[in-house]
């Protein structure tokens, strides 16, 4: 019920989208700063967003009934602390139709799993569910995490 009085609240405020008096919703960086284990939604995402302070891991999908994509957001959600240890921000795409920025760029097929760095460079693609230690050490080889890790000593 909050969910959907939020969802209310925030469509009586579009019309004032522009002027001083809007309320707009944040971010997604500032979103996933304030709450790493936040999954967010693909509209509205730009990967410049996280440019150097995240590590995109994209999964898509045709629909969020997909086998595939549920099994993925389970292994992702039940481990999510682990991918905030590495700076990892969680986006899902389950709508071919909207055309988001990400399915423009990346253009999966069916179900996929991207990782992208903080370079912004695809470090890969997956067309199978990942689990979250494979996904760690995909990571964790990557010579900027290496001297994340090297720095934290």
């Amino acid at each position: 019920m909050k969910k959907y009085l939020t969802i209310l609240a925030w469509a009586a405020l579009v019309p004032l989208a522009g002027t001083a008096d809007a309320v707009s919703e944040p971010e997604p960086l500032a979103r996933w700063e304030a709450d790493r284990s936040v999954v967010l939604d693909a509209g509205g995402v730009r990967l410049s967003d996280f440019h150097w302070m995240a590590r995109p891991v994209v999964v898509f999908a045709d629909s969020p009934a997909d086998p595939q994509y549920q099994t993925q957001i389970q292994l992702l959600t039940d481990r999510i602390d682990e991918l905030a240890e590495r700076d990892v921000v969680v986006i899902v795409d389950t709508d071919p139709e909207a055309q988001t920025e990400l399915r423009t760029k990346l253009r999966p097929r069916g179900f996929m799993l991207v990782l992208i760095g903080k370079d912004g460079g695809v470090k890969f693609r997956k067309p199978l569910p990942w689990d979250v230690r494979e996904i760690s050490r995909s990571i964790d080889k990557i010579p900027l995490r290496q001297q994340e890790i090297r720095d934290r000593r």
